[in-house]
């Protein structure tokens, strides 16, 4: 007897789609060129992970657990060992470490610890996307774990495109700020349509992928859209400790007056991706049927019963007790690091000058955003930058690549790529953008016909 098959459309449709078979395939070319310098992974710097110590972080989070919960040893290690609570069992120190760095005053009843970011989403999207009818507005290119979130729970996407092309940044990582103008409009035509815009998908400080932020005065008049509108903010802070201290804009939690944010934060950027742990801020009250209230982020703890049950106590303790040996500040612990960052990040933009633009001349073909901070810079090149672009690019240059279509709700993004310096040496990335320069010549060679696109 023949085994049991399925065909491709038993599936749920989001499973046919490219943008949830980009980061297989970017392992995959990985691997097929291991010589190639990669500017392809959003991952943080090993160097940072060198002189942990587990052991001495658990006991720091044991010792917390006797002096400040009142737990005897045996009780503490239990709560290490066993299931533990599905909200978390570091709330406090995380609610605390918002508070000293952020000015954001939630109780720890508002904190659910998650699987990283990306449970986060998929447990604030179950949640507040009730009826068909909701649609969920997403900064347009947008991260592809919001996006492939949305397309697994069949929420609608409405794309609001970032108004500048890249290639015309302030000097702030400014270009590209969303069009609210059109976020606007798009809220008023699904009212007319008889559907809502329910909330919008945003990272404030150099998104990923094209490392823009929003100034003072968007993140201003994005909050008073909210509140016109009727719509929530999912404000993702992935990558706002990287900002320059000098430089430093109030979060949009912070800012909010009315509960129309929550927060989505990770822990992989700032401590340790191999834990896994990240966090969702929902302070909103929701109204029961018998008239009392409870925050939000009670039901997204009963969401998480169902979907993970809880997050590894273990995890939760290494992070933590990173937390108490920095005094319970995210941003001390993000010092050094972003320093990292920050140097990678301006050594990659002076090496695009220095390389690309002597090769291609005084108005090259090919033009790049400049943030000030986060993990991304993002370029537009004179022809398709496809899957086999790429391939071809590692094959001949010995360098990868993220395409940026993969970004992209909708059409867009078909001739932009994104580069990655997080987690490279700073000669690497000397070398890198130096074989980046020649392909990138070979691009503007006048017999190279661009195709249509």
């Amino acid at each position: 007897m023949e085994p049991a098959g399925l065909k491709q459309t038993d599936l749920h449709p989001a499973l046919g789609e490219p943008e949830l078979d980009s980061v297989r395939f970017l392992n995959e070319i990985m691997k097929r060129y291991p010589e190639a310098i990669s500017f392809a992974p959003g991952a943080p710097h090993t160097a940072h992970l060198d002189d942990l110590d587990i052991g001495a972080l658990l006991d720091t989070f044991r010792a917390h657990l006797r002096e400040r919960r009142g737990l005897g040893p045996a009780a503490a290690d239990r709560l290490l060992l066993e299931y533990g609570p599905s909200r978390g069992v570091i709330n406090d120190l995380v609610a605390g470490a918002l508070r000293l760095d952020h000015g954001i005053d939630v109780p720890d009843d508002a904190v659910v610890v998650t699987v990283g970011a990306q449970e986060a989403m998929v447990l604030v999207l179950r949640a507040l996307f009730a009826s068909a009818g909701d649609l969920l507005a997403v900064v347009n290119p947008c991260y592809v774990g919001m996006t492939g979130a949305a397309r697994l729970l069949d929420i609608p996407l409405v794309p609001v495109d970032e108004a500048d092309p890249p290639g015309t940044a302030d000097g702030n990582g400014g270009d590209g700020m969303p069009d609210l103008d059109r976020l606007e409009r798009a809220c008023r035509d699904a009212r007319a349509s008889g559907r809502r815009i329910r909330a919008l998908y945003v990272a404030p400080d150099f998104s990923n992928p094209s490392g823009v932020r929003l100034d003072l005065a968007t993140r201003h008049r994005l909050l008073r859209l909210a509140d016109q509108e009727d719509f929530f903010l999912l404000e993702d802070m992935a990558y706002g400790f990287t900002a320059d201290p000098a430089d430093e804009l109030p979060t949009l939690k912070s800012m909010d007056e009315h509960g129309r944010v929550v927060c989505i934060g990770t822990f992989a950027k700032i401590c340790l991706p191999g834990a896994r742990v990240g966090f969702v801020v929902a302070d909103q009250p929701v109204r029961g049927a018998d008239g009392t209230t409870r925050p939000l982020a009670d039901h997204l703890a009963a969401l998480k019963g169902m979907v993970t049950v809880n997050t590894s106590p273990i995890c939760q303790a290494v992070i933590g007790g990173m937390l108490l040996a920095a005094g319970g500040s995210m941003a001390a612990i993000g010092r050094e690091r972003a320093a990292t960052y920050r140097r990678n990040l301006a050594l990659l933009l002076r090496a695009l000058d220095e390389h690309v633009a002597p090769a291609l001349g005084p108005e090259p073909p090919v033009t790049w955003n400049r943030p000030a901070g986060g993990f991304f810079v993002r370029c537009r090149l004179p022809v398709r930058a496809d899957t086999a672009l790429l391939d071809t690019c590692a094959a001949e240059h010995g360098v990868l690549w993220t395409p940026m279509s993969a970004f992209h709700v909708g059409s867009g993004g078909d001739r932009e790529i994104r580069l990655s310096c997080s987690y490279l040496d700073p000669d690497e990335i000397g070398e890198g953008a130096a074989r980046l320069a020649g392909f990138f010549r070979t691009l503007a060679a006048p017999d190279r016909a661009a195709p249509p696109g």
